[in-house]
């Protein structure tokens, strides 16, 4: 295949008014599957703190007015502003009507207001990896590793050997009586959630019980909610739904007597769906029908946000230690933030034929009137087509045709340690080969289908659907977007608007929704000044004043502007507030 012209596959969204929800259920990928559920998940409510309770690209009713509002001198003024890189803003009748950088593609104009936020992604870890890699130094091994999609695991015990993870179980070992282990994934902002586990004890306990527990609203170890079945020494399994404040636990219902006779080795699932201060809980061996019934129903406001996770403990008397719980499954099939980012404005961002030359011609006046006021998608609205939950969109014709060219995307399939690999560009996601203008062919991968990695997903909106020039791999030639961040910050088409002094984050005072934000954020893989490892694409300034990027990420699987692996900010001293090193406009 070979990239001829601009695509225009987002026509369906160019309504004077939409919201185009983005979230919900997450549909799988071409390359992720989720095994089915026993029971639908319906949506979590909407929370009061956002207007969109997924993510979602929300435009406000248009009417008449604003279009009138838009109407045109019959002559445009157009002037050269001070600063570097040179841009010329074009105005009718002192309003701002297009912003032309000199050398760059990219044009900002004033649209309709869209707001964009995006909510947690659901995920599964089935614990397809080894841990802890026992080629590294003690204090670097990672003893439950990163989660597929949800975050790193933290766990807290005795003693960090109590938990390992052989391909396809997470493993924590009971050691001592009466010491809780606890693993909890690190997002702290998480209110709402429908979430359940799969887990199992390698033997019945002797002399007193064993119990584990799924953990939800989790401040600390001291103050949580769970779940919890406990497994007594007859074999016999009970379900509590309990809050513990400051190491005093209070049961919020009596407990549930569920099953006797239960031998070693069979698979439990506990699922809690919470909203609000209702409380939902119910458990079942794995084997069997989930019950259509729940088995507790309360309200409780103790806790607001927190972790979910997973606790486990030997009852003191337990006799016959170690006893292992093995986790084969932790799933979210729903969650809400607290307060989901959201950014907020009527920038829009399209992209001429040719670089601006720096001459305002009437040609040029003939575009910028043409998409004075249009809702024609434009990068933002295309880049946001791929972040958790966006609905899957087929090329009806092109070179692309029959191919999903948009919708949810991963970043990449998992090494034996669970982390993502790289290297899925925007043709790898088509799950196709690709033909460059050069003659350079780059074939599929079959491991990579819906996949984009940081530079392909820029390389995914800028390249093959805002119509700008890709090379196959490096290009110094300026003329097209190369394959890897690090080749991007030298040599992508377009203008550079700031770049680091070696010592410290450039100011980027001309930064602007559309550019290019990269950075040496990979500490594992070198230093240099002049090294960029990651890429992506600057949203706009959210409802704190915070300025937030689009990128593919690794920790949360795909495409996101907020990633608790690494907030996606460019103030603060988060990770990419401290790394950003190269500003550029396509």
């Amino acid at each position: 295949m070979t990239h001829t012209s601009r695509r225009n596959v987002l026509a369906v969204l160019a309504a004077s008014a939409a919201t185009v929800p983005l979230g919900g259920t997450a549909a799988a990928s071409p390359s992720r599957t989720t095994a089915p559920t026993a029971s639908p998940v319906a949506p979590l409510a909407a929370q009061a703190t956002s207007a969109a309770a997924r993510s979602s690209v929300t435009l406000p009713p248009l009417n008449p007015a604003y279009f009138s509002g838009l109407t045109l001198a019959s002559s445009l003024t157009a002037n050269v502003l001070p600063g570097t890189p040179a841009r010329t803003e074009v105005t009718s009748g002192g309003r701002r009507v297009a912003l032309l950088t000199h050398g760059a593609r990219t044009v900002l104009l004033p649209g309709p207001e869209r707001t964009f936020t995006e909510n947690k992604k659901p995920f599964v870890d089935d614990f397809t990896r080894t841990l802890p890699d026992t080629s590294l130094p003690v204090g670097d091994r990672a003893y439950w590793g990163t989660s597929p999609g949800g975050g790193s695991w933290s766990t807290l015990g005795p003693v960090d050997s109590d938990y390992s993870v052989v391909p396809g179980t997470g493993i924590i070992s009971l050691t001592t009586d009466y010491a809780s282990r606890h693993a909890s994934l690190r997002d702290g902002e998480i209110t709402d959630v429908d979430v359940r586990s799969v887990a199992r004890f390698d033997k019945v306990p002797a002399g007193d019980a064993c119990s584990y527990a799924l953990t939800f609203g989790y401040q600390n170890t001291h103050n949580n909610y769970r779940a919890r079945l406990s497994f007594t020494t007859s074999g016999a399994v009970q379900l509590r739904v309990e809050k513990e404040v400051d190491d005093a636990v209070t049961q919020l219902a009596p407990s549930v007597a569920l099953a006797s006779g239960v031998p070693a080795g069979t698979d439990w699932t506990i699922r809690v769906r919470r909203e609000g201060t209702r409380i939902r809980a119910k458990a079942w061996p794995s084997a069997g029908t989930e019950p259509s019934a729940w088995s507790f129903d309360v309200t409780d406001a103790t806790f607001g946000k927190g972790r979910v996770g997973l606790r486990a403990l030997a009852n003191r008397g337990c006799a016959n230690l170690p006893v292992a719980l093995h986790v084969s499954r932790f799933q979210v099939d729903a969650a809400n933030w607290a307060e989901p980012p959201a950014v907020t404005h009527s920038d829009w961002v399209r992209v001429l034929p040719e670089p601006f030359d720096g001459v305002w011609t009437p040609e040029l006046e003939g575009v910028v009137r043409g998409w004075s006021g249009s809702t024609v998608p434009d990068v933002l609205a295309h880049a946001a087509m791929f972040l958790a939950g966006a609905p899957p969109v087929v090329a009806g014709s092109g070179p692309a045709e029959g191919r999903q060219v948009m919708g949810e995307a991963g970043y990449g399939y998992l090494d034996p340690r669970g982390y993502r690999y790289e290297g899925a560009d925007f043709h790898e996601y088509m799950n196709t080969g690709w033909t460059f203008p050069d003659g350079a062919h780059t074939g599929p991968s079959s491991k990579q289908g819906g996949n984009l990695d940081c530079s392909g997903y820029t390389r995914m909106v800028y390249g093959y659907h805002m119509g700008v020039p890709m090379a196959a791999g490096q290009d110094s030639s300026g003329t097209r977007l190369p394959r890897r961040s690090r080749d991007m910050a030298d040599h992508s088409p377009g203008v550079r608007v700031a770049r680091t002094d070696g010592t410290k984050p450039p100011a980027a005072d001309q930064l602007q929704p559309g550019d290019l934000v990269l950075f040496n954020a990979d500490s594992g893989d070198d230093n240099e000044v002049a090294t960029t490892d990651h890429v992506g694409i600057y949203l706009g300034e959210d409802t704190v004043g915070g300025r937030r990027f689009l990128s593919s990420r690794k920790t949360v699987n795909g495409p996101t502007m907020s990633d608790l692996g690494g907030n996606s900010l460019l103030d603060g001293t988060g990770t990419y507030a401290r790394t950003l090193h190269t500003v550029h406009r396509i």
